[in-house]
């Protein structure tokens, strides 16, 4: 179902692994939604919880957005996707991404090194073997010679790639299905969407009926300063990230940038939420009452977003139940 709003969708897990199977379920029966989007930081993991979300429903697409392509090898990689493709045909999309190097240097203690590198060299690997084929491929990160998959789907799994800036966009566009974007203001939108078309004019193609999947953190409020403090604890860390902190950089804001980094080294937390100011906030977040949540989420789908995904601000079941009906389709359509 398109419209103002894209093919909307939402992110899991939410609050725990039932809850998130239920709100699945209820979001095929009663809300309209086509589609929802496995993030994965340190609560489930996408492919346990996919499956069995999955298993739950009978139409849904299903993504991960995304999967790091550094702390599971190709080979299982291949093996998860074929195996959830089999158990869904034609419903999961595999979403991969080089993740951060929180998650990868600290959380699980591996080198977060060459990201291109990685990821190209991943989904080489993850496409031979979800062809069938016996694989035969070395690569400048990875390399992988005689696997033969078990699991191989009938449906063949597209596989999206997660960007920020221009070379990952490069690379995601030639050797990607779809792209998976975060965090972006509205005005990065265009340069986002050329550099990615750019990276498929490489691989002979244009590109432009590719899925754009773009989460957004949400809350539908009547408070906006009290839910822009929220986003300054939440995230200030997260946009300290290298990654992240060089995106917005690239997206104009450079002295943001270097005041969130600096301020997040000296562990200084007032210099971090002080570069973190309202504006910002307002561009990359979507805060507000239900019509300026709309208003804003319609912004970007006539930017180029094709499926925005709703990560509601919610420390409650309820909260978070309250925004997925508030944009259900089958209310909105």
């Amino acid at each position: 179902m398109s419209g103002p709003f894209g093919k909307l969708a939402f992110t899991l897990p939410a609050v725990d692994a039932p809850t998130s199977v239920e709100l699945a379920q209820r979001a095929e029966g009663d809300w309209g939604y086509e589609a929802i989007w496995m993030a994965e930081t340190a609560g489930p993991d996408s492919f346990t919880l996919a499956g069995a979300v999955l298993q739950a429903t009978s139409s849904l697409t299903l993504g991960t957005a995304i999967v790091p392509v550094y702390n599971r090898t190709p080979a299982v990689l291949a093996m998860s996707a074929g195996t959830l493709g089999q158990l869904a045909p034609g419903r999961f999309i595999l979403g991969l991404g080089s993740s951060s190097h929180a998650i990868i240097g600290d959380w699980n203690g591996l080198p977060f090194e060459a990201p291109l590198a990685s990821v190209r060299d991943t989904v080489a690997i993850v496409r031979q073997a979800l062809s069938g084929q016996k694989t035969d491929y070395e690569g400048a990160r990875f390399r992988s010679k005689g696997l033969r998959l078990g699991s191989v789907p009938p449906v063949p799994v597209p596989i999206y790639l997660a960007a920020l800036r221009e070379k990952m966009l490069h690379l995601a566009g030639e050797i990607g299905e779809g792209l998976i974007i975060n965090f972006q203001p509205l005005e990065a939108m265009a340069q986002i969407v050329e550099a990615y078309r750019a990276g498929a004019a490489m691989a002979g193609r244009d590109g432009k009926d590719d899925e754009v999947v773009s989460r957004f953190q949400i809350a539908l409020t009547d408070d906006v300063p009290a839910a822009r403090q929220i986003v300054r604890a939440a995230f200030g860390g997260y946009l300290a990230q290298p990654v992240y902190n060089k995106f917005l950089a690239w997206c104009g804001y450079e002295q943001e940038a270097k005041e969130i980094r600096e301020g997040f080294a000296k562990r200084d937390r007032a210099a971090v939420a002080s570069a973190i100011h309202d504006d910002l906030i307002d561009r990359i977040v979507i805060l507000g009452n239900e019509s300026q949540c709309k208003e804003q989420l319609a912004a970007f789908v006539a930017g180029g977003v094709t499926t925005p995904v709703l990560a509601p601000l919610a420390m409650s079941k309820a909260d978070v139940v309250r925004t997925i009906e508030a944009f259900a389709p089958a209310r909105i359509g």
